[in-house]
């Protein structure tokens, strides 16, 4: 198996990505979403992740409903990233990862899951900053034979690209995901989005 990841500002062009890889054939247990919630416009009082993700309450409702991923939606709060609704294998290893002292706190939570599925640590922390920045992480546990379908999916037309992410982040200034660093509001991603669609018109 392996991991591939897709990277999207806008949550329902993730979520199209989730839809389509289900229909290549890829179980939802083998796929995660991870969206940015700073603006509370996913509010879930189903969910008992939001009371206690740290203490491990909820995980299951995080990981994904019989209907398709998308229908186990919860929302959870991450440090550093902040609140962020999520469904899948990768969200309730972070959860799982917060709750257990062994794994080194948070970072070890959204950082640690990535890396230990296989992403290098370098982009962990670019797609983990991203969530923070009010982006959407879709990641995916393919068989070989579907790994180029899962890769054309989520790199289709509306995902970011990584390395030009990195390269923005950089240049103001920015070395690497820091746990400890306080969400962003809702007020700081606009302003993010509308440098970023500005810097693309040039």
């Amino acid at each position: 198996m392996k991991t591939v990841t897709g990277l999207f500002d806008s949550y329902e062009d993730a979520s199209n990505a989730v839809n389509e890889l289900e229909e290549t054939g890829i179980p939802h247990s083998d796929i995660s979403i991870v969206a940015n919630n700073s603006g509370n416009w996913y509010d879930d009082d189903r969910s008992e992740v939001a009371e206690d993700s740290a203490g491990g309450a909820g995980i299951g409702a995080v990981v994904g409903g019989a209907g398709g991923l998308l229908t186990g939606l919860g929302i959870m709060a991450i440090p550093g990233v902040g609140p962020v609704v999520a469904a899948g294998w990768l969200a309730a290893t972070a959860a799982g990862a917060l709750a257990g002292a062994a794994v080194g706190g948070a970072a070890g939570g959204i950082i640690g899951a990535l890396t230990d599925s296989g992403v290098s640590e370098g982009d962990a922390h670019v797609y983990a900053e991203s969530v923070r920045r009010g982006g959407t992480l879709v990641t995916a546990k393919v068989d070989d034979e579907l790994v180029a379908s899962a890769e054309q999916i989520l790199s289709q037309s509306r995902s970011v690209d990584l390395a030009e992410r990195r390269r923005d982040y950089e240049a103001g200034g920015w070395t690497g995901f820091d746990p400890d660093a306080e969400a962003y509001t809702p007020d700081e991603i606009e302003r993010d989005r509308d440098r970023d669609r500005d810097v693309n018109r040039i």
